[in-house]
Formats: C-alpha cells, sequence, structure tokens
C-alpha cells in the first residue's frame, strides 16, 4: 500500500474510540486528515469537536462538524493525533504541522491520547525528525546557543522566505543532531527555558494507544 492508503486505513480505525455522544479532540496533519474524513461518516452522533489547529477547524466545518473552544468545554474523551515520531513507550515528537502547542493543550484536556501513525514514524529513540520547538520571537538566539550546548543544531522554520508564525503569532525552531534518550526529563527541562512556548516532545502528554498502519494492516499499541 502507498502511504497515503496507510494514513486511510488508521484514519478510519481510529472511528471505533470515538465516543457517541461526547465530544472529540481533533490534531493536526495529513494522517489526522485522513480521520476527519471518516469522522464525517459519523458527525450525526457526536455534538463535535475540539480542534487543534485552524487548518483542521476548516476541515471540520467544511463537514458539517461543529467546533468548540476548549475553554467551551469539559474534559474530553479521547484526543486522535498523529505524530512525528512515536518510541515503544508512547512518547512522541510532534509539530512538523506548526500546531505543537495547540496540540499538547488539546491532549492534555483529554482522558485519553489515541496516535495514528504509519509505520515509518516508530523508532526507538525519538530525535531522528528534527524537533520542533516554539519560541517567542525575541528569544530565537538565545535558545538556538542553549541547544547547542546539548549538541542540537536548531534553525528557524521559514515559509516563502520569511518565518513561519504559528496560529499563536510565534515562530518555530527544529532542532537537530539530538537523542532524547529521557524524554520525560528533557521535554521538562525545555519547557522551562524563558521564550519557549512549547517543546515538541510529547511525553507528559503521551499516547496510550497507538494505531499504527502497517502492509499487514493496522497494528494496535497499547501503553
Amino acid at each position: 500500500m502507498t502511504q497515503d492508503e496507510l494514513k486511510t486505513l488508521v484514519g478510519q480505525a481510529a472511528l471505533k474510540y470515538v465516543v457517541p455522544g461526547e465530544i472529540v479532540g481533533v490534531g493536526t496533519g495529513s494522517t489526522v486528515n485522513k480521520f476527519i474524513e471518516a469522522l464525517g461518516t459519523m458527525k450525526d452522533r457526536v455534538p463535535g469537536a475540539v480542534s487543534s489547529s485552524s487548518a483542521s477547524t476548516e476541515r471540520l466545518q467544511a463537514l458539517g462538524i461543529r467546533v468548540f473552544d476548549g475553554n467551551e468545554v469539559g474534559e474530553l474523551a479521547v484526543y486522535i493525533d498523529g505524530a512525528d515520531e512515536i518510541d515503544g513507550r508512547g512518547n512522541m515528537v510532534k509539530g512538523g504541522g506548526a500546531a505543537l502547542t495547540r496540540e499538547k493543550i488539546v491532549a492534555a484536556q483529554s482522558r485519553r491520547f489515541v496516535c495514528i501513525a504509519d509505520e515509518s514514524k516508530r523508532v526507538e529513540v525519538l530525535g531522528r525528525f528534527p524537533l520542533p520547538v516554539e519560541v517567542v520571537p525575541m528569544a530565537t538566539q538565545r535558545i538556538v546557543r542553549q541547544f547547542r550546548n546539548l549538541g542540537g543544531t536548531a534553525q528557524l522554520r521559514r515559509k516563502d522566505g520569511s518565518p513561519l508564525v504559528t496560529d499563536n503569532g510565534q515562530h518555530i525552531l527544529d532542532v537537530t543532531g539530538l537523542q532524547i534518550r529521557d524524554p520525560l526529563a528533557f521535554e521538562s527541562e525545555v519547557n522551562q527555558w524563558p521564550g519557549v512556548v512549547t517543546v515538541g516532545v510529547f511525553a507528559h502528554q503521551k499516547a496510550q494507544v497507538c494505531l499504527l498502519a502497517t502492509a499487514n494492516g493496522v497494528q494496535t499499541l497499547e501503553f
């Protein structure tokens, strides 16, 4: 199967984790787009969604699915989102789509995180994919130096020649050269750096379930 077909497979498989009658948390990215398409087939069974990005909000609304602000609702039963990397304990690197801060907020509001991904995202140690870090622009160069002290190389993400601006009005650094062997401690440390809005390590808000698309079908991993 092609990667697009694998994404469709896990997007559809995630429907069984949606709780009828409850608002669902929806992430961001190409794999999540497949889930949103699938969710449209049962939109009459859910009151709506809390979305982690403007792009996902637009897709949900185009299908007639109501989108709530996170402040309008309480705890969510489930949050369904993709990952750029996931390890054997459910820790992830996320933020390739620049929505990491809002993704982490919705994940924290949810009882269960279901990750949907294809098998290329499975790693032994986080760090192969460039680590996204959302930052306040005035702190950028100091944070670049702090990552250099850890052995990483941080570059400002750009779009059309200018620094990419997130939905929150901030910038993103992509950091290479790291091996994140203790994701929980790493996330805790970097999140304390002044100027860091969110680091794209999801260890405090890790996945409880991963639906991994493989050539032999969907593999369910529980953590």
